[in-house]
Order: C-alpha cells, then structure tokens, then sequence
C-alpha cells in the first residue's frame, strides 16, 4: 500500500486530499477529486454570480431549480438550523455584507478597514421554505439570503468522501480548510492522525486525535477576521444580533460521523459560549474540545478516547 497526496486551493481554503491505493490508479482518482470540488465550489459559492446558491438568492420569492446535491445540502442546513435551535443560521449573508464579508476572504487582505453599515437582526424563519424533493425544487420567502460556505465545506468533504470509495482506494483522508473526513486505513496499517492547530499559535498542534472513521472539524473566531471601523470583526455571526459572536470561545473542535454535522455543531456551539456549547454537543452524542479566550482546553463527550497526544484537558 502507498499513499499519494494532492494539495490544492478551494474553497477560500487550503486543502489536503491523502489516499491509500496499491496501484497506478492514484493519479486519475485525485484529479477526480480536484474535479468534483471545482464542480461543487461553482454549484455553492455565493461569490460566484451564476452558482446555484446566488441563483436562489436573486430569485428569493419563486420557485428554484437545483440539483439534487445543493437540494441535500440545503435540507440539511435547514435540519441544523432546527437542531441548534437557530444557532446554526445559514441565512446571515446580508449581515455578513454589513460586516464586511462582501468579498472572498483572500481579496480582503489587501483592503483598508471596513465602513460598517447598520447591521439588523434577521428575522426571517427557515420554516417557511418550501422543498419539493421530487422535483429539487426550492421556494423560500422573499428578503431570504443564503450562505452555505461553512456547511457546504463539510458537505464537500463527505461527497469527496464517498467518491474515493467508491473509487476502489484503501483508506482517504480529506482536509477542506479544517473540516476533515477519514476512512480505511493508512499506509501503515492503522487508522488517522488528525491534527488540531492551537487557535492562539498557528502553526503548533494543539493536540493529535486518532480516528479510524469519520470527521473532525474546527471553528475558530480567529481564522477569518478583518479590521473595521467599528473594530475587529469575525465571519461567525450570532443569530440573536446579527454580530460577531463573543461568546468567550476561541474555537470548537467536533468529533462526528460526518463533516457537515461536526461542522455545525461546532459553529453552533462557539456562538452559544462554554456552558451552552458543551451541552449542545453533548445532546447531540457528539464529542468535542472547547478553547476558551484564556486559552483553557475544556474536554466534552468521548474526546479524551481519541487524543493520542494534547494538552491538560479540564472538565
């Protein structure tokens, strides 16, 4: 067995695609992967004018056409939305504007701080969309406006997943930006390392997980940010203000069979704040790690079953 590698930018993000195979087929089965991420990235992005989710938000208020992949994503956003109890909300993109994020985060770095514009709660509910699975089609209200790019990531993951198995190989891991699904073996024989990255030192391990099967995934208030003229904002918007959420986390790692769940618990659980965010990964049967803005590592669920080496977790 052998293991081949192929980095690459999407996403906004950098990612890591690692398979096992034992012949000469690794190269075609990475190219498939880049292939269906570019595929993905063009059907989700909302900075893309003519993907399926700007279409859904220029058509707000009619009936809308999508493929069965963005129909199945959107279904899952709106679960989570209802799981967290809102506070997973993939319908702040106007907010987000307000706050700055109008542009890809790479094309930010070279912008001067940000005209903050009067940011107002949404207050429009996910319940009112209509999905007709027989037909993919989506009809929310007017004034709704969709961004999927965290779920979506996730949900790129567990797609590319699926299609590297199917693909015939040993054992992949896929690293989309944080967001991170594994299955089969390694080239050695056993199950995954994953590396959780201090929040506060980028570029050291926070800690070193194992998994044999499933996702790890990372929100962090510290990875995409900007200055404005209002102070520093962050992409993670709480539901309840339509700000940047401080909630007294630094980041969420989640523990979960699939990347898109992980990826919106964790969200989920930095916006709701240490207490709150421990209990609602906990409800979920999920396991995780919380990072305080002082820097304390606070365990939650199974997570101390997978660390191979980390930091002094509390309880």
């Amino acid at each position: 067995m052998q293991e081949y590698l192929r980095a690459f930018r999407a996403m906004g993000s950098d990612c890591v695609v690692r398979i096992v195979v034992d012949d000469d087929r690794a190269e075609p089965i990475l190219d498939r992967v880049v292939e269906k991420v570019a595929e993905l990235e063009k059907r989700w992005s909302r900075f893309l004018p003519d993907s399926e989710v700007s279409q859904l938000n220029d058509h707000a208020g009619a009936p809308v056409f999508v493929s069965p992949e963005t129909f199945t994503l959107l279904s899952l956003a709106i679960d989570a939305w209802r799981v967290t109890g809102g506070r997973f909300d993939p319908t702040l993109l106007d907010a987000l504007q307000r706050v700055g994020y109008d542009i890809t985060f790479d094309d930010m770095a070279t912008r001067p701080p940000v005209d903050v514009a009067e940011v107002v709660v949404n207050t429009n509910g996910l319940d009112s969309v209509v999905l007709d699975a027989r037909s993919f089609m989506v009809h929310a209200p007017a004034g709704l406006h969709f961004d999927l790019g965290g779920i979506g990531k996730g949900y790129a993951a567990d797609c590319v997943f699926v299609q590297v198995m199917e693909d015939g190989v040993s054992g992949a891991c896929l690293d989309f930006g944080g967001d991170v699904r594994v299955g089969g073996i390694t080239a050695e024989g056993g199950g995954w390392p994953i590396v959780i990255d201090d929040p506060f030192r980028p570029g050291e391990d926070l800690a070193v997980l194992g998994l044999g099967d499933g996702a790890v995934t990372t929100s962090s208030r510290l990875r995409r940010k900007w200055p404005t003229t209002a102070g520093e904002a962050h992409h993670l918007l709480d539901p309840a203000t339509s700000q940047p959420a401080e909630s007294g986390l630094a980041s969420v790692t989640v523990i979960a069979a699939h990347a898109a769940w992980g990826e919106v618990h964790a969200k989920a659980a930095l916006i709701a704040g240490v207490a709150d965010g421990a209990a609602l990964i906990e409800n979920a049967g999920l396991s995780g790690l919380l990072v305080t803005d002082d820097g304390d590592s606070i365990a939650v669920g199974q997570f101390e079953a997978f660390v191979m080496n980390g930091p002094t977790l509390d309880q």
